[in-house]
């Protein structure tokens, strides 16, 4: 049985793009089957590939989560936006998907003071929920490849004014993950 305990976390290097668009793949394969529709999960990735994330792990915002010194999962953000978080299938349900979120919400929170935005694939929706984030719209995107476009939920965690640098360090992290 896996354990919340038999993960690690690093920032992404450039080596590790294809195992973070394996993962993307999978995760969107395995987990995200229920909800959207087969021609939905095909044209989902578009034309990435490998160099695609390599850019992404080349801004220096990326985290990836190791099992046994293997990618498991990763979680990627921009100031005031969590802009990717997916983890392997087998290891969903264990807590690794919240752990990579506060790391997330961490990131995001650099150089930025209020609200976390992301947009949520349906399948997630109820985690980031308990999570405390809110839907605040629905919305579509697609990638420009034809087919059924793949439907999002607008989400945002709510930030109080006191929770600053200078809070955390006064009082401790400060999370809101519930």
């Amino acid at each position: 049985m896996t354990h919340a305990a038999d993960f690690s976390f690093r920032s992404a290097r450039l080596q590790d793009a294809e195992s973070v668009f394996n993962i993307t793949k999978a995760s969107i394969g395995g987990l995200a089957r229920a909800s959207y529709s087969p021609g939905q999960i095909e044209n989902w990735m578009g034309e990435r590939t490998p160099s695609f994330y390599e850019e992404l792990i080349g801004n220096g915002r990326m985290m990836v989560c190791l099992r046994g010194g293997v990618v498991v999962g990763f979680v990627d953000a921009l100031p005031g936006e969590l802009t990717r978080l997916f983890i392997l299938p087998e290891v969903a349900g264990v807590g690794l998907g919240r752990r990579l979120l506060k790391i997330g919400i961490a990131q995001s929170r650099l150089g930025h003071s209020g609200s976390i935005k992301l947009e949520a694939t349906v399948n997630a929706v109820g985690f980031y929920r308990k999570c405390g984030f809110r839907s605040k719209a629905r919305g579509y995107f697609s990638h420009g490849r034809g087919g059924e476009p793949i439907e999002i939920v607008h989400m945002e965690l709510w930030i109080p004014k006191f929770a600053t640098r200078d809070a955390s360090a006064l009082y401790g992290p400060i999370c809101w993950i519930f």
